[in-house]
């Protein structure tokens, strides 16, 4: 009798503990349960707009800067919270509205890129694009009046004001009126352009665009118009460009535009013999095409628009051109390539020839400025010019206070022409090309206007070593737009990183298909020389009170 009481009494002990696990289980199950509902409550105050990931990403750059110090702190650049395709700050900041005061405005963009720590992610996959969202690349700029166009179509009522009813006549186009060309020549297209734009080809919308403050505006549409025109275009003629040291060939066009072009004549991944004066080296077809390319993501806009092309130096070049000193260098070499060397002061021999392969060859194509009857330019001989010499130095490399007279001698004393030129001299020293013995202007703007930056043939000669004179006009005169040194900033970020775009911007490029524009080593200089930049406006700054041109005031 007292082993069955035993055995039922023991199944009602494990029962009940049995039901008491279970029932441990089930308070501790609601128990979790409530804590993670409690945690996934969105807070009710007014960040509940924000986006999660705006919040995330708010608080992970609390947390790393919680964790550093006050001085290091408060030189970080504060991340900007970034939709899905937009990068920066929102519309009332981009485009302050008219309450909105300009130096509250321009404060804004200074606690934007500050000192430049901070890393800016940029979700979306294209750098390149995110750079140009920036608003340092977006700023707000004054209305252009008439006479802030280079040139302007002339309508009936300016050809009154200016002449007589004859010049009317002849010269005024209105919206009814068309231009139509009276040339016979074979091959160029029978063209009737109006005052409407979208009659006009797109050199000619090129040459329409030109401003006072910039060669083409970085939104306009006609830009990759332009650079597709420059690299499809049916070439009709090629004659040798009188002037200069080495080849160049002017190509027309059907439609009446023409461009500069220039020949490959080494390999992209050769570098200068170290034995060479800078003024005895080749020039590179593919440092046209790079300094174009630098020259806008720097946002300047001083460059003519310049592509790549292969064309065929057979159909294209010898069997069309009508200039006879140049048809007369063409030649077949021992390996069956087609040559020529045409005539010039530099490397224009038989033992320097420019070869196809055996008739395809690498060019670069410059979209040409309006002609010199239209739109004058001025020729100024550049202050930091160097000697030319193999044993003379110039002025400036001997005298450490060149800057202090340069000062003092119009147009440099007055105005943005010397902060104009320390741009040009931070072009030059990233590119490594220290051929800048002038630079012009458009005669119609005066000395309130834009240095044109022509002529880049020998840079990116040397990727291993940097040339620090280039620098000479900012480390003399210790002077630089706030604007400039903000992009440069900028581009130092590793968001913004300058190998990364510009490596990005020169695959734009149709020979970019064929091979790398420039080699890696040359991207990597790109980001060395921007360090040693930086580097000296830091130096600058530490000597001088007044190193900084700002030239946002009025501008946010």
């Amino acid at each position: 009798m007292i082993k069955p009481n035993l055995r039922r009494s023991s199944r009602s002990v494990y029962l009940g503990l049995a039901c008491l696990s279970l029932a441990l289980h089930l308070l501790l199950a609601i128990f979790c349960l409530s804590v993670l509902q409690t945690a996934c409550v969105p807070p009710t105050s007014s960040s509940s707009s924000i986006p999660r990931a705006h919040t995330q990403h708010h608080q992970s750059v609390s947390r790393s800067s919680s964790s550093s110090s006050a001085a290091s702190s408060s030189q970080k650049v504060p991340t900007i919270p970034q939709d899905e395709g937009q990068h920066g700050l929102n519309a009332k900041t981009l485009h302050p509205n008219e309450k909105d005061s300009f130096s509250d405005a321009t404060e804004r963009v200074k606690k934007l890129t500050g000192a430049g720590k901070v890393i800016q992610k940029v979700r979306s996959g294209s750098k390149l694009e995110a750079l140009f969202k920036h608003p340092l690349y977006n700023l707000p700029r004054p209305e252009l009046q008439e006479d802030d166009w280079l040139l302007r179509v002339k309508t009936n009522e300016h050809a009154r004001d200016a002449g007589s009813e004859e010049e009317e006549q002849e010269n005024s186009i209105n919206s009814d009126s068309q231009w139509q060309s009276a040339s016979q020549e074979e091959g160029y297209d029978k063209v009737s352009w109006t005052s409407d734009v979208e009659t006009h080809p797109p050199w000619l919308r090129f040459h329409l665009g030109i401003s006072r403050w910039e060669l083409y505006s970085r939104k306009d549409p006609n830009l990759a118009q332009l650079t597709h025109y420059l690299a499809t275009q049916r070439i009709l003629a090629a004659v040798q460009k009188t002037g200069g040291t080495q080849l160049k060939l002017l190509m027309s066009f059907p439609n009446y535009g023409q461009a500069l072009l220039k020949p490959m004549k080494q390999s992209r991944d050769a570098e200068t013999d170290a034995n060479l004066f800078y003024f005895s080296d080749f020039e590179r077809h593919n440092a046209e095409i790079a300094a174009f390319h630098l020259d806008r993501l720097l946002g300047f806009n001083r460059i003519p628009p310049v592509v790549g092309r292969l064309i065929n130096i057979t159909t294209e070049i010898r069997e069309i051109t009508t200039d006879h000193r140049l048809s007369r260098t063409f030649f077949t070499s021992p390996v069956g390539n087609v040559c020529f060397h045409g005539q010039c002061e530099y490397y224009c021999s038989p033992e320097h020839p420019v070869c196809g392969q055996p008739h395809a060859l690498e060019v670069s194509l410059a979209a040409m400025l309006p002609d010199l009857t239209l739109a004058p330019r001025r020729s100024w001989r550049s202050p930091w010019r160097r000697s030319y010499s193999r044993t003379k130095l110039a002025q400036w490399e001997k005298d450490p206070a060149y800057c202090d007279t340069v000062k003092q001698t119009p147009p440099y004393n007055r105005g943005t022409r010397l902060v104009d030129l320390i741009d040009m001299a931070v072009l030059d020293f990233l590119m490594s090309n220290m051929d800048r013995h002038h630079y012009e202007t458009f005669e119609k703007f005066g000395n309130e206007t834009f240095l044109l930056h022509l002529d880049h043939g020998r840079a990116f000669g040397r990727h291993s070593r940097d040339e620090p004179s280039i620098l000479a006009p900012l480390q003399q005169c210790c002077r630089i737009r706030r604007s400039t040194l903000l992009r440069l900033r900028l581009l130092s970020l590793p968001g913004f990183r300058l190998s990364d775009v510009m490596r990005e911007s020169l695959g734009q490029d149709p020979l970019a298909g064929v091979a790398p524009l420039l080699s890696e080593p040359h991207l990597s200089a790109l980001d060395r020389r921007l360090a040693t930049v930086l580097q000296v406006v830091q130096t600058c700054q530490h000597r001088h009170k007044d190193v900084i041109y700002n030239d946002m005031e009025g501008y946010l």
